[in-house]
């Protein structure tokens, strides 16, 4: 039996698990036990469906998906909003949650260094620099292959930490599969389910994905090697996501412990099950940061460069500039310590807007005669279809909290 090759897909799943699906996870393992584990089966399987039709619609167009927007809205106010939307959402959300890559990256290395017995004067800006730096010299090098086997390296790193730390906080199987299928909604737990799936379904994915697989695919007969791809790394992730969730569940649940950012959850499992587990779960956060930090500006440079259509080769000027920008707004967020509130808050909105926004527009595109033979069947269209009201609703409960009103 021969593995599939891995692939963009892999990158898709670099950029999900991140410090905020770190905390997130484990907010819920800590606040709801196990209860809330159904929620990262749908995200894995709404995630499925929509990334599907991204490295799809890449590898047949030849494009990504910034480029078939722009090519198949013809109404030029039409465009002009649209794009809009796209260049603010990407701009400010990922410098803000860069900074959040970023910072956890730094402060997984910390607990590491700390863990071992070792004495580290922390300066503010050292550590984000540091992170900052590496993020640099791998996306400069403009060469794909590189970026894909270094985020590959550290999604196995991560992998391993995750699950070892997992398995280390003697995890209880029986209420681990009954959460799976019991679909429980525990009182409160709304937001945290709107968190869980808006952590792993996220709008630059579908740009990121689109993109990398024109690149590495050049045939439609290569579909079936995306699929393959996307089949092994999503559910890597998804089950990273899981085994997070459940080693807060067991450390966590029903204890009162104040969990307030990822930094806090490797000092607090040290006592409970010990230093492995607490230095595992540090390179985990390390390598979660820090492969977070390499794509969020490598998406965004892909988005932007399709929806304005500039040079989307991966040493063109346009593309390395917006990586540059993403990529200092949040070492320098990140180095001073910032809260960005404001920025979240917009990016929050923004988000809420273009997650459902995009995938209407990528599940047309899929459906036109560009696709030919390619196009969604039935069934595909229904799931999309399932998919895309699940997050207007999450959209909707989302821009209702950013306002205050829930």
């Amino acid at each position: 039996m021969r593995l599939p090759k891995i692939g963009p897909a892999f990158l898709v799943t670099a950029a999900f698990i991140g410090p905020g699906t770190i905390i997130t996870a484990s907010m819920a393992g800590a606040n709801y036990g196990l209860s809330l584990v159904w929620a990262l089966l749908f995200a894995m399987v709404a995630t499925l469906v929509l990334q599907e039709m991204a490295a799809r619609l890449g590898i047949v167009s030849q494009q990504g998906l910034g480029e078939n927007i722009r090519h198949a809205i013809k109404q030029p106010l039409i465009k002009a909003l649209v794009v809009m939307l796209v260049v603010s959402a990407i701009v400010v959300g990922n410098g803000a949650y860069q900074s959040g890559n970023i910072s956890g990256a730094s402060l997984g290395l910390v607990s590491v260094v700390e863990q071992l017995g070792w004495q580290v004067s922390y300066v503010n800006w050292l550590f984000p620099l540091s992170i900052g730096v590496i993020a640099f010299l791998l996306l400069i090098t403009g060469s794909y292959k590189v970026i894909e086997s270094a985020l590959v390296l550290l999604v196995g790193l991560m992998s391993v930490a995750f699950i070892v730390t997992f398995f280390l906080s003697e995890p209880q199987w029986l209420e681990l599969g009954k959460g799976f299928i019991a679909f429980e909604l525990p009182t409160g737990a709304t937001l945290t389910v709107i968190a869980l799936i808006g952590t792993t379904v996220v709008p630059y994915n579908l740009f990121l994905h689109a993109s990398t697989a024109s690149k590495k695919w050049h045939s439609v007969k290569d579909i079936s090697k995306a699929r393959q791809d996307l089949f092994v790394s999503i559910p890597l992730g998804a089950l990273i996501s899981v085994a997070i969730l459940s080693t807060a569940a067991s450390a966590f649940f029903g204890k009162q412990i104040n969990l307030q950012s990822a930094a806090d959850i490797a000092p607090s499992l040290q006592p409970l099950f010990g230093d492995a587990a607490s230095i595992f779960l540090g390179f985990g956060l390390f390598a979660a940061g820090i492969s977070s930090a390499i794509t969020a500006p490598l998406a965004a440079a892909f988005a932007l460069s399709g929806i304005l259509n500039l040079d989307k080769s991966l040493n063109g000027f346009g593309f390395r500039l917006t990586w540059i920008i993403i990529l200092i707004l949040g070492v320098l967020i990140s180095s001073a310590g910032f809260k960005p509130v404001t920025i979240i808050w917009f990016a929050q909105i923004a988000n809420g807007l273009l997650l459902p926004l995009i995938s209407i527009f990528l599940l047309w595109i899929v459906n036109t005669q560009a696709l030919g033979e390619y196009r969604n069947n039935r069934w595909q269209n229904i799931a999309a279809v399932a998919v895309i009201l699940v997050t207007l609703l999450l959209s909707g409960r989302s821009l209702m909290s950013a306002f205050g009103l829930l």
